[in-house]
C-alpha cells in the first residue's frame, strides 16, 4: 500500500470496520459501509470509462455522498474536483470545462444548473444525481441506483505521484486548480499528527491504521465537525481529512445554512471533539448562542469538545476569550494558510495566549522583503509571507504564468508566496497585516483592511465589518466600509468612526461607514468585498 488517503482509509477499514466513519443526522455509516459504498461508486465510474487522471466534479452540499464520491474517485486514481455550489451557468461551465471533468456528481436541487452547461462539456461521460428534491436534469444516473447496480471495485495499486487538486476562487480572476501530489498531501497532514503526538513519521498505510486502531481502543478517535462547506479547503482538509486519516468520524450538520443551534446540539448529541470554522463569521454566533443558553440556566453539554480549528478569516481575540469562558479546557487553533499551503498558527487556551493577528511560524516559513531577502525580526519591515515544505503545490492546473508568480525558488528552495503581508516580531513570530491585493493606499500611507475591521469589531454593538478602499481625488484612496450591528444594539456610523480613531492612527480610521443588515460573506465565512462595495452605496 502507498501512503495516500485511499490506501490509508482501506487499511483503517480492515482493522476497525464497525467504527463510525460518517454521521449526518440519522444517517450513520461505519468504515465498512463507507468503504463499500465508495467502492461501488468507483465501479460505476470505471464502467463509464473513467480511470487514472480522470476528473470527477463534486457539485454537492455537505453530505455523506460528498465524502463517498471523493473516496470513489481516489479509489480509481481519478482526481475529485470541488465545485462551488453557488456557481451559476458561466462560472460552473468554466470550472468543469477547465478541469476537463468526465463525471459530475450533483444534488438534484442543483440539476437545473447542470442542465444548462452539460452540452458544453466535451469530456463529460457520466452525470450522477443525488436526490434531495425535484430533479431538473436529464440523462443523469441515480446515485442510489448506481450503488445498488455495481459490485465494489477491486482494490488496486496506486501511486503517491497521483494528482490531487483543489480549486480555489482566490481574490481575483477565475477559479484555479491547485495541484498537489497525493502522497505529499497525505504526508503533510499525517506529519501534523505525528509531530503533536511525538511519534515517528509514518512509512506505510498499515502503520497509520495500527495507530488509529489503538486510539479507537482507548476512546481517542476524533469526531470532527466541519461547520463550513466541504467544497473549500478548510472544511475538507481540517474537517475531513484530518479526522479520517486517524480513523475518526466526520460529523455533519443537516441544515445547509449555518445554524448555530444545530451546531451545538450536534456537538452534544454526537460527542464532537473538534469543530472546524472560518473565523468570526462562525465564532461570534457560536459565542452568542452559548451566552444565551447559559442565561437560561441549562447550558449545552460541550464536555466532548476539546478543540476549535479556524482558518481563512479573522478570528478575534475577544471572541476566543468568550468561548474559553464557557469551555475553559478548549484549545483554539487559528491557522494561517491558504489553498496553496500552511504558514503558521495562533493557539489560544491551555495557558497559551496571543493577539488576534500574531502567528507562530510553521517550520520553513519565511517573510521576504521586495528584494527577496528575509525580513529581520523586530525591524518593522513589511514583507510577504512565503512557505516551504514537502507539500509545496506542483502548480496551478493549466496556468503556467500564475504558477511561476506564486511558486518561486529562492537560494535553491522552492516557496509558495501566498499574497499575505506581515511583519516579523523580535521573538520571530509574525503579525499578519492582510492581503497585499487588498491594501489601501491613502495619502501615501498603507492601510490593511483586516486591521481596521478588527478595531471596528471591538465595539460592543458591532457584529461584523468589512473595510475597503474607494478612489479619492485628494488621497488616491480613502478608507471606507460597511458594518452590521448586534441584535438589540444601535450605533451610528459617526460613533463607530470616532471609536476607531481612538484605537488606530488617524489615517487608518474609516472616513465613511454604512450600517447594513448583514455583512456579505461567502458560505465559508470569507469576505465578499465586491458585494460590500455595492451594498455600501458609497462611491
Amino acid at each position: 500500500m502507498a501512503l495516500i488517503y485511499p490506501d490509508v482509509w482501506e487499511a483503517i477499514t480492515d482493522v476497525m470496520p464497525e467504527n463510525d466513519a460518517v454521521i449526518q443526522g440519522e444517517r450513520r455509516y461505519s468504515w465498512a459501509q463507507y468503504d463499500d459504498r465508495s467502492a461501488r461508486l468507483a465501479s460505476a465510474f470505471a464502467a463509464a470509462g473513467l480511470g487514472v487522471g480522470s476528473k470527477v466534479g463534486l457539485f454537492l452540499y455537505n453530505s455523506p455522498e460528498y465524502l463517498e464520491a471523493q473516496y470513489a474517485a481516489f479509489k480509481i486514481r481519478a482526481s475529485p474536483i470541488n465545485v462551488n455550489y453557488h456557481y451559476l451557468d458561466d462560472e460552473l461551465w468554466y470550472l468543469l470545462d477547465n478541469a476537463e471533468c468526465e463525471a459530475v456528481v450533483f444534488h438534484s436541487s442543483l440539476g437545473e444548473r447542470i442542465e444548462h452547461v452539460r452540452d458544453r462539456l466535451p469530456h463529460l461521460k457520466l452525470l450522477v444525481e443525488v436526490a434531495d428534491g425535484e430533479s431538473s436534469a436529464t440523462r443523469a444516473e441515480s446515485y442510489d441506483d448506481l450503488l445498488a447496480g455495481h459490485a465494489p471495485h477491486d482494490r488496486i495499486e496506486r501511486s503517491e505521484d497521483d494528482i490531487y487538486m483543489l480549486y480555489t476562487g482566490g481574490t481575483t480572476g477565475m477559479p484555479k486548480g491547485v495541484m498537489y501530489s497525493l502522497g505529499s498531501s497525505t504526508r503533510y497532514f499525517l506529519s501534523a499528527v505525528t509531530t503533536r503526538a511525538g511519534l515517528e513519521e509514518f512509512e506505510t498505510a498499515e502503520q497509520v491504521a495500527g495507530v488509529a486502531s489503538m486510539a479507537a481502543a482507548g476512546g481517542l478517535s476524533p469526531r470532527s465537525m466541519p461547520c463550513c462547506p466541504l467544497m473549500h479547503g478548510t472544511g475538507m482538509w481540517l474537517g475531513g481529512f484530518v479526522a479520517h486519516i486517524l480513523g475518526g468520524a466526520v460529523v455533519m450538520t443537516e441544515q445547509r445554512q449555518f445554524d448555530v443551534t444545530e451546531l451545538w446540539e450536534t456537538v452534544q448529541r454526537h460527542s464532537v471533539t473538534s469543530a472546524v470554522i472560518v473565523g468570526d463569521a462562525f465564532a461570534r454566533p457560536m459565542l452568542r448562542a452559548l451566552d444565551d443558553r447559559a442565561a437560561t440556566g441549562v447550558a449545552y453539554d460541550t464536555s466532548s469538545l476539546t478543540q476549535i480549528v479556524s482558518s481563512g478569516a479573522m478570528f478575534s481575540n475577544e471572541v476566543k476569550e468568550g468561548l474559553l469562558r464557557h469551555i475553559p479546557e478548549l484549545s483554539i487553533q487559528d491557522i494561517l494558510g491558504s489553498t496553496e499551503g500552511g504558514m503558521g498558527r495562533n493557539v489560544t487556551g491551555e495557558g497559551a495566549h496571543k493577539e488576534t493577528a500574531e502567528f507562530q511560524l510553521n517550520p520553513g516559513v519565511m517573510v521576504f522583503d521586495e528584494n527577496d531577502l528575509p525580513v529581520e525580526p523586530g525591524s518593522g519591515v513589511v514583507g510577504m509571507v512565503a512557505s516551504t515544505s514537502a507539500n509545496v503545490p506542483l502548480g496551478y492546473y493549466k496556468d503556467t504564468e500564475k504558477s511561476a508568480r506564486t511558486f518561486r525558488e529562492i537560494d535553491g528552495t522552492r516557496y509558495t508566496f501566498h499574497g499575505d503581508m506581515a511583519t516579523v516580531e523580535a521573538d520571530e513570530s509574525i503579525t499578519l497585516l492582510g492581503r497585499g491585493s487588498n491594501c489601501i493606499n491613502t495619502g501615501g500611507e498603507k492601510v490593511f483592511p483586516e486591521e481596521v475591521e478588527e478595531a471596528v469589531k471591538t465595539h460592543s454593538a458591532v457584529h461584523d465589518c468589512l473595510i475597503f478602499g474607494l478612489d479619492d481625488e485628494r488621497f488616491g484612496q480613502r478608507v471606507v466600509g460597511v458594518a452590521s450591528v448586534e441584535p438589540g444594539h444601535s450605533v451610528s456610523p459617526d460613533e463607530l468612526i470616532e471609536y476607531t480613531r481612538i484605537h488606530l492612527s488617524h489615517f487608518k480610521a474609516p472616513r465613511q461607514l454604512t450600517i447594513i443588515d448583514d455583512v456579505p460573506r461567502a458560505p465559508n465565512g470569507k469576505a465578499d468585498y465586491a458585494s460590500a462595495r455595492d451594498l455600501s452605496g458609497l462611491s
